[in-house]
């Protein structure tokens, strides 16, 4: 079944045909974060594919992953395209290291999920957390729920783990 929202003033929409998105936000509604785990190599894959990006094998399952990491990278936008956004900048735009996998298949390499920086109840980070964010954060994975069916999975800062002293970031204005 499609999926349509709208979430900030966007549009969002997964057709019919979008099997694996499907199937993934699904998982996201329940808020629980499940991955495809290839069937050959036993990698996992994101975002959700028909094929492993690492042997092209078609057969994959879901399975549950533990939604926490560190920023591995990031975008500030300050100025926004959408126009119900503009009311949120800066907001930030996340990279993240999932623990899970990480150093494999080769040992620059790490399962990495995009989202944004929310507070932990899922709303768009004020500027005053925003700033705290950069390289290296430990952030963990929170849903904001857009509509009955679908949730957008996202970050906030891992208040409970060790943080680095002085993450790096852009320098600022």
């Amino acid at each position: 079944m499609a999926i349509q929202a709208t979430y900030l003033d966007m549009p969002l929409d997964a057709s019919d045909l979008d099997v694996e998105n499907l199937a993934y936000f699904k998982h996201c509604a329940a808020h629980d974060f499940h991955l495809h785990r290839c069937g050959a190599c036993g990698l996992l894959r994101y975002p959700p594919t028909t094929a492993c990006p690492w042997c092209a094998s078609p057969k994959s399952d879901w399975v549950p992953v533990e939604g926490s990491g560190a920023v591995h990278s990031y975008t500030e936008v300050h100025h926004a395209i959408q126009p119900a956004f503009k009311s949120h900048t800066p907001y930030l735009i996340l990279l993240v290291d999932l623990d899970t996998q990480k150093g494999q298949p080769s040992e620059h390499e790490a399962l990495r999920v995009v989202g944004n920086l929310v507070t932990p109840d899922g709303r768009l980070a004020p500027p005053e957390m925003v700033c705290r964010v950069g390289i290296g954060t430990r952030v963990h994975m929170v849903f904001t729920d857009v509509t009955a069916g679908l949730a957008l999975p996202q970050w906030t800062i891992d208040e409970g783990a060790t943080q680095p002293t002085k993450p790096w970031r852009y320098p600022q204005e």
